[in-house]
Order: structure tokens, then C-alpha cells, then sequence
């Protein structure tokens, strides 16, 4: 049952989207100004989906709902600022500990500074009266740079939009709906169709590309609104994303014996069916190293074209993975809206270890 909190949750909203429902934020303006909590109720929706084996709550729900907190903070447009309009524009992050989904997250965020054209926000993610996460975020104001202005950004593919709509057209099995790859009572926040893996024959490591089609399940409410969609992009960014050293290094991402092959299959479908997918059956035979530890170390966010941004339409996501060792992989993640407009670029560090080998134990 739930335990016992500040203030207790609304129930989920029809009107919204699912997405938004998820990360809904209560602010504490009994407690003082600028801290909201993610209180639970007796329904899930308010309760952050916890992966099953990972060591604690979905990082990409912690990322969204402290750029949902740190927006609230933003001043309006108004006479005294000119009518300003301030948007985030990148976001740099750390996973401090790892988040508990049976008790309410606290958000506490900091005005470092209110500028001409930045504004400066921290914020504080914490249980128990830990730190669990870390942020801080930097808004621009809209327009700022002038009128004439230098531009460029990577191209979408087009092999991959010609996947998405023969994957629309067929409604296959493409289509990942594996609430237990998505998280919320039975159904999650947003769907994806995964593409095959890019290069994966390759010997270059480097030059292998993870991409995945993504959106926000529903139709978000506000949608000429994008302090609604941007969260809702924070939240996706971290699907697979450090997932992706893996991936592109064929390692078990689970044991490879048989029983906890099994075990994974029934606990986590949606991984071990890709797991499947990505090999062949000479690949599934040839012993290989197996992941023994990964977990995210830090993410961070550029949000390149905030009005663009509509994470209730599909976006195209591709992961790339520039390094890896001592331990640790790193990821880019470029997103493009349908249009092909270069919406926002992620980076993630993350711990990759490989499950050891046991040394003989030495004999009396």
C-alpha cells in the first residue's frame, strides 16, 4: 500500500496524455516556493516506473520531471522583461543514487541567475534527505541572437523514414508495445520501433548506429505549448541510451546460461526479444562476454529547436557510441522531428562492466 506523503496526488487526468500524467509535478508551496514532489496516490500514474533488475527508478522520469520543475521556476512574459520568452536549451545531469519508486522524489530547485538573455537553474532531486540526481539547466531567450544567424545540422536518414512507413503501413511485430519496455500499468508513456542496427557487421565498433522511432503514446493536451513536449523528449531520451555499448559490442546483456536466459525472457521480454533478434543463431551458440554491471553516470541535453519539438509525433532517434573502456562507454544520440529538422542532441556516460570471470579458490 502507499505510505504516507505530503500532499496527496490528483488522479490522473483523461484529458492528458499519458506522458503527461506520468510526470506530473505537486509543488510544495506549503513548505516554501520552488519545490514539487511527484507524490504518490493510489493509482501507479504517479509512481515512476522502476525497470525491472535495474538498481533503481528510470533515469529518463528523474530527467523530465526536473525540467519540469525548473520551467515552473521561469519568469512570464510581462512588461518588465519585455515580453520575453526563455526555453531550455541544454540540460547537464548526474545520477547521484539510485532512486526508490516506493516513496516520493522531492524536487528542489535553485534561481542561480536571472540574465538578460540566460537564465540559470539548478536543480536537487532527493529522498530521505539524499541528493539522488542533479542538474543544471540554461534557458535563452527566444530570438536573442538577431536576425541573421549561422545554421547547420546532421541530415535524417532516408532509409529510416521508408522503415517507419512500412512499419505504420503493416502494423507488425515492429512495433514495440512490451509494457514492460515502457513501464505504466500494462501500457507505457510512449512507444518506439526499433530499426536494425547500422553497420553491425562491421569490425569498427565506432561506426555502428543504434536508431529507434519514438513518441509520446496519446496526444499530448498543450500542443502549441513546448514546455509540455520538451519534458515529454527528456523522458524518451534515455530509452536504450547507454544500452547502446552493448548493443554495438554484442555483449549478453543478460548471463548467458540458460536459467537466467530464461529468467530474463519472462522478466524482461521486450530486451531479450531484441537480444534475439540482433543474432544469429551461430551468434546465440559462440560464447561471448556477458554484462555484469550498467548503469548511467551522467546525461546531458541540447535542445536545439525547442518549438520544433513535438514529442506526440514520431521522432527519429540514432546512438552511436564514440568510445569505450576502463570500464565506462560513451554514447551520442541525435533526435530529428518528421521533418528531418535536427531537434536535439544527448550525451551519456555510463558504467560498463563486464561480468568476470571467478578465480579458482585456492585449496588448504
Amino acid at each position: 500500500m502507499p505510505g504516507p506523503t505530503l500532499i496527496r496526488a490528483p488522479p490522473p487526468d483523461p484529458a492528458k496524455s499519458v506522458i503527461e500524467n506520468v510526470l506530473e509535478l505537486t509543488p510544495l508551496t506549503s513548505v516554501a516556493p520552488d519545490i514539487f514532489t511527484n507524490t504518490r496516490s493510489l493509482t501507479r500514474t504517479r509512481e515512476l516506473w522502476h525497470p525491472p533488475g535495474a538498481r533503481g527508478v528510470y533515469g529518463g522520469a528523474v530527467i523530465a520531471q526536473c525540467l519540469s520543475a525548473a520551467q515552473q521556476s521561469i519568469p512570464s512574459p510581462s512588461p518588465s522583461n519585455g515580453h520575453a520568452v526563455f526555453l531550455i536549451h541544454s540540460m547537464h545531469c548526474y545520477f547521484v543514487l539510485a532512486g526508490d519508486s516506493t516513496i516520493p522524489i522531492v524536487y528542489y530547485v535553485e534561481r542561480v541567475r536571472d540574465g538578460k538573455s540566460f537564465i540559470t537553474r539548478t536543480v536537487q532531486a532527493r529522498q530521505k534527505g539524499k541528493c539522488i540526481f542533479t542538474t543544471t539547466l540554461s534557458f535563452v531567450r527566444e530570438a536573442s541572437a538577431g536576425q541573421r544567424t549561422i545554421n547547420h545540422g546532421w541530415n535524417m536518414s532516408e532509409e529510416a523514414v521508408a522503415r517507419l512507413n512500412v512499419a505504420l503501413e503493416e502494423q507488425d511485430t515492429a512495433r514495440d508495445t512490451d509494457a514492460e519496455a515502457l513501464g505504466v500499468q500494462g501500457y507505457g508513456p510512449f512507444e518506439s520501433i526499433r530499426l536494425p542496427i547500422e553497420n553491425n557487421t562491421s569490425s569498427d565498433i565506432q561506426t555502428k548506429k543504434t536508431r529507434q522511432w519514438i513518441k509520446a503514446r496519446g496526444r499530448i493536451s498543450s500542443t502549441d505549448k513546448p514546455e509540455f513536449h520538451l519534458p515529454a523528449l527528456a523522458y524518451m531520451s534515455d530509452s536504450y541510451f547507454i544500452g547502446t555499448v552493448a548493443r554495438v559490442h554484442n555483449l549478453w546483456r543478460f548471463s548467458s546460461s540458460g536459467n537466467d536466459r530464461g529468467r530474463a525472457k519472462t522478466e524482461r521480454p521486450s530486451m531479450a526479444k531484441m537480444e534475439d533478434e540482433e543474432n544469429s543463431d551461430a551468434d546465440k551458440e559462440r560464447p561471448r562476454a556477458s554484462v555484469g554491471m550498467m548503469v548511467s553516470l551522467d546525461h546531458t541535453i541540447y535542445f536545439h529547436r525547442p518549438r520544433e519539438i513535438k514529442a506526440d509525433e514520431w521522432m527519429l532517434s540514432e546512438n552511436e557510441s564514440p568510445w569505450s573502456g576502463d570500464g565506462r562507454g560513451l554514447v551520442f544520440q541525435r533526435i530529428w522531428n518528421r521533418n528531418g529538422v535536427l531537434v536535439a542532441t544527448c550525451v551519456q556516460e555510463g558504467l560498463v562492466r563486464l561480468a568476470q570471470d571467478e578465480l579458482p579458490r585456492p585449496k588448504l
